[in-house]
């Protein structure tokens, strides 16, 4: 059983929760994840860990609820238990010196550049963040992506905070005022898949963070498979970071869209 130490709401539907896991928290890494149950009989789904305290035993999940589980854990309060807490499952992201690195975060996937954040600056890279939200309603953890941030860009949908418009503009006004030597992307696959395709022709390598369908978190499924350079992997054990230049995103996205219908039922 897992403790919930603390629960905020960040935006519309938008919630963190902070865990009490000692063990997890003690081995994590940028780039890392859990698989959670809520409840006995309920699924198992993967969400990025978008924190951790070692010395506190404790690791943070930013999450939006979109289907029946995420609803479920939204409704849990500071104090309860939840039953099941695999992880950390997945590699962890590769950091080292590169130089100048831009870190494009979109929607939630904001929170998930934030530990990746944190070990860029800790081996003294330059850091660019370009972070992309609905609108005002939905910017949260602006003043702690700015700390571990040399410069931060931020774009609305609406223009109602930041600029308006999508990430791929700043970053190609980015990309094209200054020398970047590695980009990373995590958020929604279309934007990722964006943001491949334009660093692509200017020939920058970059990584992204795929979110493909999962259940078991080990491996053994096949559910969450990807098609990177021709080849068959499985997000879980291999990734979740992968070459974003290689990966077969139309692919990825059919299948995001397997059961978007018993979702919304």
């Amino acid at each position: 059983m897992f403790k919930i130490i603390r629960k905020f709401v960040l935006g519309p539907k938008i919630q963190c929760i902070v865990l009490d896991a000692p063990l997890i928290a003690k081995k994590a890494q940028a780039g890392q994840f859990v698989i959670v149950r809520v409840r006995e009989k309920g699924e198992r789904i993967p969400l990025t860990i978008a924190d951790f305290d070692r010395n506190a035993g404790t690791i943070t999940i930013v999450f939006q609820e979109l289907g029946k589980s995420t609803r479920l854990f939204g409704k849990l309060r500071e104090g309860d238990f939840i039953p099941d807490l695999l992880g950390p499952q997945g590699n962890p992201t590769e950091v080292e010196k590169f130089g100048n690195v831009a870190v494009v975060g979109g929607g939630i996937g904001v929170a998930a550049i934030y530990p990746l954040l944190k070990e860029l600056k800790e081996k003294a890279n330059f850091v660019i963040t370009v972070a992309g939200y609905k609108s005002k309603d939905y910017v949260f953890w602006e003043d702690k992506i700015s700390a571990v941030s040399d410069r931060l860009l931020i774009m609305t949908d609406d223009g109602s905070y930041g600029r308006k418009g999508l990430v791929t503009d700043l970053l190609k006004e980015v990309i094209g005022e200054e020398k970047i030597d590695r980009i990373f992307a995590i958020g929604p696959t279309i934007m990722m898949k964006a943001v491949s395709d334009l660093t692509k022709e200017k020939n920058i390598r970059t990584i992204v963070s795929l979110n493909s369908l999962m259940v078991c978190g080990m491996g053994m499924c096949g559910a969450c498979r990807v098609t990177v350079g021709e080849k068959t992997h499985f997000t879980c054990m291999d990734g979740p970071d992968f070459d974003g230049h290689f990966v077969n995103f139309d692919e990825l996205m059919k299948r995001l869209e397997t059961y978007k219908s018993e979702e919304s039922e």
